[in-house]
Formats: structure tokens, sequence, C-alpha cells
């Protein structure tokens, strides 16, 4: 396929616009990972108007599909791991031009896996952890027991995620391989939700149990990005909170992080007295115990 697709990555080379040019080529029973496509060409590019171009190709049997991505889409996927593909693609991807060493250093990078990146999507995927697991709790508890079942399934898939990130790793697409080696205990949470004969109620209970401890015993490491920012003020509001840049991409899962956070007692709740009688505003603070 490389030869086939010669002409039109070549034309993407020459353009100073371009950084560099890998192929991912289609290996046996991992069709998941190309797209289901015989050959993905990733071009990633400096000043684009369209963060994301994308073109199919055929050509007899085969078919092959063009990945233009601006350099900042590219940052941003791999630090919200928004596209689990990318990593792949960049770590196994055969390097057909390299400006300025440019994918070999990102290929580093990656590999080196930089502290304030693993710092950053520990604390997005411990947020979404625990947005799975408060809601999965709340319909557990109103017997909305499918419901309940879909958002344990996902808590766990956070869960196995925060544990390769914790390692020093990225997560792949086939995470749950890589928890089975480094954290089998939560293998076995998985396996135990989606293969027991037990009834769904008891295998909801059962997983609730096991996964309050595994998430209590990470709330120190996982939300130690939200208090470093927290401790540099003194009380903040929530809008403070979302609008300050390096906690952006928290998103809707910050409310309901804050609220898990002042049940463990890692922060404080603030009340700050309104014009209105016995009315507050609520302001938070880092616990006094973490100063």
């Amino acid at each position: 396929m490389e030869d086939i697709l010669r002409p039109i990555y070549q034309e993407r080379a020459s353009q100073t616009n371009t950084l560099g040019v890998l192929i991912i080529e289609k290996v046996q029973n991992t069709s998941a990972v190309t797209d289901t496509f015989d050959a993905v060409l990733l071009i990633v590019v400096k000043d684009v108007e369209t963060p994301v171009f994308i073109k199919h190709y055929t050509y007899e049997d085969k078919k092959a599909s063009l990945h233009i991505v601006r350099e900042d889409q590219l940052r941003e996927w791999l630090l919200l791991g928004t596209n689990r593909k990318i990593v792949e693609w960049i770590l196994h991807g055969k390097i057909l031009f390299d400006r300025n060493e440019y994918m070999n250093n990102l290929r580093d990078e990656l590999q080196d896996f930089p502290f304030y990146d693993r710092k950053v999507k520990i604390g997005l995927e411990f947020a979404k952890l625990v947005r799975r697991y408060m809601e999965g709790k709340a319909f557990f508890d109103n017997s909305q027991y499918l419901d309940a079942y879909n958002h344990v399934a996902h808590s766990l898939h956070h869960l196995a995620r925060l544990a390769v990130i914790e390692k020093g790793f990225h997560p792949e697409i086939t995470v749950w391989n890589q928890v089975k080696q480094m954290e089998p205990e939560i293998f076995k949470l998985y396996e135990e939700l989606v293969t027991s004969d037990e009834p769904i109620e008891k295998r909801l209970e059962l997983l609730f149990i096991a996964s309050e401890f595994l998430i209590h015993s990470r709330t120190r490491f996982g939300a130690s990005h939200l208090i470093e920012i927290m401790k540099t003020k003194d009380e903040w509001t929530i809008n403070d909170l979302i609008s300050h840049p390096e906690l952006e991409h928290y998103d809707v899962d910050l409310s309901m992080l804050l609220e898990f956070l002042l049940d463990k007692h890692f922060i404080d709740e603030v009340r700050i007295q309104t014009k209105g009688y016995d009315i507050y505003h609520r302001h938070y603070c880092v616990s006094k115990k973490l100063l």
C-alpha cells in the first residue's frame, strides 16, 4: 500500500506546512486500529483552517484513509485521550516523512510520558471515574439496574485507564490486556461484572463495594492536579475553577468531583453571606489536613 499511496503523501510532504507523515497498515485481527481500512496515512500539519480533514481511497480490493490533522488538534487528542487510536498510530506507524525530526521527537515524548501531561490525564480520568460511579450508584439505589450496569462498566473502564496511566503508560485501545498484566484486581472486577452468573442486582452490589474501596484508595492521587491548583488561592467559586485554563477540560465532570471531594473531606465548603436571609454563596477551599 505504501507504493500505491506514495503520490498522495509525496505531494503533501513537499509543502512547508507539513511536519510529518506516517503510514499504519492493517495487521490481521487488528482492523479496529485502522478503522477496518487496509492502511491509514496520518499527515500532521502546522497551520490549516480545518483541524481535521479526512479522505478515503480505494485501489482494486484495497481501501485507504488519509487523515490530515493540525498539530494543536493532535496535542489535544493526546492530552484528553479522546482519540485513542492516535497513540498507537504514532508509536507503531512507519514514518514516511519527518521534518526536523518532528515525528521521532513526538514518539520519544509519548514514550517518556511527560509528568505534566500525565498529571492532567490522571485528573481528567479520575473526574470521569467519579462521575460514572456516583451516577451509577444513584441508578442502583433507585433499582434502575440496567442503567446502573452501564455506568459501572464505564467507571471500571476509567479505573482501568487510570491504573495504566499511574504505571506511566498511555492507555491503548486494548486497555484490558494492559490492565490484566498491571492491575489484575481491576481486571477481575470487570470479569465479575460481565461474566458472573449472579443476578444483576447482586453483581452490582458487590461491584459498588469493591469499586468504592479502589476509588477511595486513589483519591489523593487522582485529585492531585485539582488540589494543587486549589492550593494557590484561599478559596474558589465554581466559576473561578471552571474558568481556570488548566481545568477547562474537566468540563461537566468538575462539579461532581467537587462533591465527591467534599464528602471525602479533601476540600471544605466556605459559606459567604448573601443579601438574602439565610442564603449563602458556596465557595471551596482545600481541607486544612492537606495544607
